[in-house]
């Protein structure tokens, strides 16, 4: 098959001028105008069959490969299909094809022989570059999978993504002088002697290149991201990102572009994590007049016994301080050296047991009241738990509802909120005292 297929790939471009031959001179065209129109022919038909070439073999390679690595017991194969290295070493084989059968098929014009050979080098060089960084890509996963507390304590990818950016440069500036014929040498030279020219013109589009690969490579900001940087009053959803700025919609519907260099120097809040986690928080804070703290009355505790959510607490907490001051032989009137029930924290005690219960509440995520420090503001009473429902209008809704609840159920603990005097409380205290007065 070899011996009768190359001859015949040798020889197409004196096949095609055989067989146009005679249509070109019925048109009347010269000896020049044919040459051109068979050169276009056989360029044609050799880039299709490039093309044909490149879609079957990168499809039996990756086959191939694919199954190969599926059926082996070692794991540094599959970080290597996942980090695409096969995909794209499969992409070298129609350029190497390309290049040894381009001269003997376009033997008929040496000039368009060599533009196609060179054009072959420089997207071979890409190509080359493009594997290479899968590679890097590859060998850092397999660090990352082998040595896992080697990786924290000393990451790689830092030195992988400089190598990237090194290769990179070495690959354009091989294709475009491949592509140009001159020597890399010139180029390489040039740059040198303008490179504070080129840093002074390009150096928003540098800093943002760079910015852009820091952010892509470590996959700070997506689009569709909910981000907060109080610097440029952005508090919104992104939804663009371009080489040299980050655009963002904010709530108020306002739009906020941020240079893209400023994401990787300055600090910003990503809620990704919250919006791939289970629930969003609800932290907030009821302020508590200490001056109404106080144990519970036997009435009381009869009443809030009655009370679906709280009458197995109050039925084990009573045998609980029963059993401690029966034990330690006191009175049950001694508030000093017994324990006795207390109006907060029998409220505490429901505020727990009603955000437990909570529809909205996300399971499995931390749900809990505690104490703050007790300050001229009262004591603060904080509620600590996550929404199940984490869009933005639900989530205040479910907010909403619990202080609601929470304050409206605390006089039936016998609790006071705590708040500054407003004007209608000093109105009312001066009505009083012109009362006292008279």
């Amino acid at each position: 098959m070899k011996k009768g297929f190359y001859p015949i790939i040798i020889g197409m471009p004196h096949i095609i001028n055989a067989l146009s031959a005679p249509l070109w001179h019925g048109l009347g065209l010269t000896e020049l105008w044919i040459g051109r129109f068979n050169t276009a022919a056989a360029l044609l038909i050799f880039i299709a069959g490039i093309l044909l070439i490149a879609k079957v073999s990168s499809l039996l390679f990756t086959t191939i490969i694919h199954h190969i690595v599926k059926n082996t017991k070692t794991i540094w194969d599959d970080q290597l299909e996942e980090a695409r290295f096969f995909v794209r070493f499969s992409r070298l084989i129609p350029a190497l094809i390309a290049y040894l059968l381009a001269p003997s098929f376009l033997s008929l014009d040496s000039e368009a022989a060599g533009f196609a050979k060179r054009f072959i080098v420089a997207y071979g060089a890409l190509m080359a570059v493009h594997t290479g960084a899968a590679f890097l890509e590859g060998v850092h996963l397999i660090y990352q999978g082998s040595a896992q507390e080697i990786a924290k304590r000393r990451p790689i990818k830092g030195y992988i993504q400089l190598i990237k950016v090194f290769i990179y440069l070495i690959g354009g500036i091989l294709a475009v002088t491949t592509m140009l014929n001159v020597s890399p040498v010139g180029i390489l030279s040039g740059l040198g002697a303008m490179s504070a020219v080129l840093l002074l013109i390009f150096k928003d589009a540098i800093l943002g290149f760079v910015s852009s690969m820091q952010l892509s490579s470590n996959d700070m900001v997506r689009i569709g991201d909910w981000i907060e940087m109080p610097k440029y009053n952005a508090d919104g959803t992104v939804i663009d990102v371009t080489l040299q700025s980050v655009k963002v919609i904010n709530w108020d519907n306002t739009i906020t572009t941020i240079p893209i260099y400023a994401l990787v120097s300055d600090s910003f809040k990503n809620w990704r994590g919250m919006s791939d986690s289970g629930g969003r928080r609800i932290k907030r804070s009821l302020s508590i007049d200490m001056g109404s703290v106080r144990f519970l009355t036997g009435e009381e505790i009869g009443a809030l016994s009655n009370i679906p959510a709280l009458a197995s607490y109050m039925r084990d907490k009573l045998e609980e301080i029963t059993a401690y001051n029966k034990h330690l032989n006191l009175s049950e009137n001694d508030y000093v050296s017994g324990r006795h029930l207390t109006n907060l924290g029998t409220y505490r005690a429901y505020t727990e047991i009603y955000l437990k219960n909570l529809p909205g509440a996300a399971e499995n995520l931390v749900n809990m009241v505690r104490y703050l420090q007790p300050d001229e503001n009262g004591l603060q009473m904080e509620i600590y738990l996550f929404s199940a429902d984490k869009v933005w209008v639900n989530y205040e809704r479910i907010q909403a509802d619990i202080v609601d609840h929470l304050l409206a159920i605390m006089p039936q603990f016998g609790l006071r909120v705590f708040q500054n005097p407003s004007g209608s409380d000093l109105q009312l205290i001066a009505e009083q005292l012109k009362t006292l007065r008279q």
